[in-house]
C-alpha cells in the first residue's frame, strides 16, 4: 500500500518506521528540515540524536528503499494520486493549563491537506483515500475534520480513528508486536483499508485488533492515559505518602503485597517524584476540558492533575523541612533531565520544574548529566555559570576537575536523582567515597539498596517513598 505520514515527531517516525518494515511504500512529510535531514541520514546515531528510540535507527536503514522523508510538499500532492491513507500524526499540546488541545498545527495541515486532496487524480478524485487521525485529538474531532474536507470539497473519502499506545523508550517494540490495536470508522470500507494496512496483525493470535467507531478510539486513547495516570498518581499521594510517613515501612515490601494480588496487577506501583511525558498529563487534562465543557464533573480527573504536581512539590520542599538546608549558593548535581529512562524526550520532565526551582533558590551551580536528553535541555536551560553539563554521571556528582572547573571546593552540596536510567543504580558506592556528605534527594528509589549504608556514614537521604534519614555522624 501507500501510506503518507504528515509529521515526523515520535508518533509519526515510529509508525512509518514500522509501516516501511510491514512493506507499505511510506512518505513521511515534515516542515522541520532539521528533523528531516537526522531522521534520513541513514546513519544510526544522527538518528537517534534526533529521536532517542531503540531499534528505530535499525528499523529506518533496513527498510530504506521503502520509506522517504520529506520537506516537499510537491512531492507528497504527487504521492496522492495513488495514496491508500494518510495518518495525521501532529502536536496537539495543551493551552497553558486550561485542558483545551491546541489544534492550530492539525487544523492548519488538514487545510493544506484538503486543497491538495481536490487536486489529485488530475482534480478528478477518483481513487478513495482515507485520512487517519493518530495524534490524540479531542472526542468529536472526526466531525471537525469532516467539515473541513467538505468545505473544501474533497470527494471520495472516509475519516478513521487509530490512536497510538506506544510507550516512549518501547515504541519500536511495543510497534512490532502489539498488544492491541484499535481502528475506529463509520463505514465497512475504511475498516478493510485498515486491515490491509495492519495485515501482519489482524489474524494475529497475540494482537487484540478492536474496530470501534472514530470517537469510541478516540475517547479510548484518552481514557486509557488518564486509567493508568491515576493509578501512579494513587502510588505517589497514597502509598508512597504513607511509606514516608510511618517508620519501619519498606515500600518494596508493601509494593510485592500490593501487586501479588491479580485484581491490583503490577503496573504503575512503583514510587516517583514526578509522571511527565507528553501524554498523561495533557490527555488527563483534555479530558477533564470535554468533560467541564459540557457540564460534566471531572473532579476525580483534577485530582489526579493535581497530586501529581503536589508529589514533586512535596519531594522538592521536603529538603528545607526535613533537612533545614538553604539552598542560596549550593552546589547541586542534577541527574537525568529525560522524563524517564530510555528516550531524550524532555517534556513535562520533572528537571524542567527543578530547574526552575534552583534557579529561584539562587544555587550556585546545577550541574547536570543525561545519557540522552542534554541537547534538548540545553534550549530551556543554556549553558552558563549557573547550569553546567557534564560528561558522566560520575563527573557530575564527584565534581571531577574539568576545564572550566565545576563543583566547589569541597564538592556538590545536593544530589538530585530525577530519571530512573539504570547506570544511577551504581552511583551509592561513589557518593560513599565522596569526602563531603551532600544531602542525597532520591526521586526514583533507584539508591533504595544503599540507603542503610549511606545513612550509616553521615549522609541525610531524602527518597519518594521513604521518611527522612538521618546520617549518622562519628560524634568526636
Amino acid at each position: 500500500m501507500k501510506l503518507l505520514y504528515i509529521g515526523a515527531g515520535f508518533v509519526g517516525a515510529c509508525s512509518a518506521a514500522v509501516s516501511a518494515d510491514s512493506g507499505h511504500n511510506t512518505l513521511v512529510y515534515d516542515i522541520s528540515e532539521e528533523k528531516i535531514k537526522l531522521l534520513s541520514s541513514g546513519d544510526r546515531d544522527t538518528i537517534q540524536s534526533c529521536l532517542f528510540e531503540n531499534g528505530l535507527g535499525d528499523l529506518l536503514i533496513r527498510n530504506k528503499e521503502r520509506i522517504e522523508f520529506t520537506l516537499d510538499y510537491n512531492l507528497v500532492e504527487k504521492f496522492l494520486d495513488d495514496c491508500d491513507a494518510i495518518f495525521m500524526c501532529l502536536p496537539t499540546p495543551e493551552i497553558g493549563e486550561t485542558g483545551e488541545s491546541n489544534l492550530t498545527y492539525y487544523f492548519d495541515a488538514a487545510e493544506k491537506l484538503a486543497c491538495s486532496l481536490l487536486k489529485r487524480n488530475q482534480s478528478k478524485q477518483e481513487k478513495y483515500i482515507i485520512i487517519v487521525n493518530k495524534s490524540t485529538v479531542p472526542i468529536d474531532m472526526v466531525n471537525h475534520t469532516q467539515e473541513i474536507m467538505d468545505k473544501a470539497g474533497v470527494k471520495n473519502y472516509g475519516i478513521v480513528s487509530n490512536p497510538e499506545f506506544l510507550v516512549e523508550g518501547k515504541a519500536i517494540s511495543g510497534s512490532l508486536k502489539p498488544d492491541r490495536i484499535v481502528v475506529g470508522a463509520w463505514a465497512e470500507k475504511d475498516f478493510i483499508i485498515m486491515r490491509q494496512v495492519y495485515q501482519r496483525f489482524y489474524n494475529s493470535p497475540n494482537v487484540e485488533y478492536v474496530e470501534v467507531n472514530p470517537k469510541e478510539a478516540a475517547a479510548g486513547k484518552l481514557l486509557a492515559n488518564f486509567y493508568l495516570f491515576n493509578k501512579l498518581a494513587i502510588c505517589f499521594d497514597v502509598i508512597g505518602r504513607t511509606c514516608e510517613t510511618f517508620s519501619d515501612l519498606q515500600f518494596e515490601n508493601l509494593r510485592k503485597i500490593l501487586t501479588t494480588d491479580p485484581r491490583i496487577g503490577s503496573w504503575g506501583l512503583y514510587d516517583s517524584l514526578y509522571a511527565g511525558g507528553s501524554c498523561f498529563i495533557k490527555d488527563a487534562r483534555s479530558l477533564s476540558h470535554q468533560l467541564q465543557t459540557t457540564g460534566t464533573n471531572a473532579i476525580l480527573v483534577n485530582e489526579t492533575y493535581l497530586a501529581n504536581k503536589r508529589q514533586l512539590e512535596n519531594f522538592l520542599g521536603r529538603a528545607e523541612k526535613e533537612a533545614q538546608i538553604d539552598w542560596t549558593d549550593k552546589t547541586v548535581a542534577l541527574l537525568g533531565v529525560a522524563f524517564k529512562r530510555d528516550t531524550n524526550d524532555i517534556r513535562n520532565s520533572s528537571s524542567i520544574e527543578i530547574g526552575n526551582f534552583l534557579k529561584e533558590k539562587q544555587v550556585k551551580t546545577v550541574q547536570i548529566y543525561d545519557p540522552a536528553g542534554m541537547d534538548f535541555f540545553k534550549q530551556v536551560f543554556p549553558e552558563s555559570n549557573q547550569f553546567v553539563y557534564c560528561k558522566s554521571e560520575i563527573e557530575c556528582v564527584m565534581a571531577i576537575p574539568t576545564t572550566p572547573p565545576i563543583g566547589g571546593a569541597n564538592g556538590v552540596d545536593v544530589i538530585i536523582i530525577a530519571t530512573d536510567w539504570p547506570q544511577f543504580r551504581g552511583l551509592g558506592e561513589l557518593i560513599l567515597q565522596l569526602p563531603n556528605r551532600p544531602l542525597i534527594m532520591d526521586g526514583r528509589r533507584m539508591l533504595q539498596h544503599n540507603y542503610i549504608d549511606l545513612q550509616q556514614a553521615g549522609f541525610d537521604v531524602i527518597a519518594v517513598g521513604s521518611p527522612f534519614l538521618k546520617g549518622i555522624r562519628n560524634k568526636e
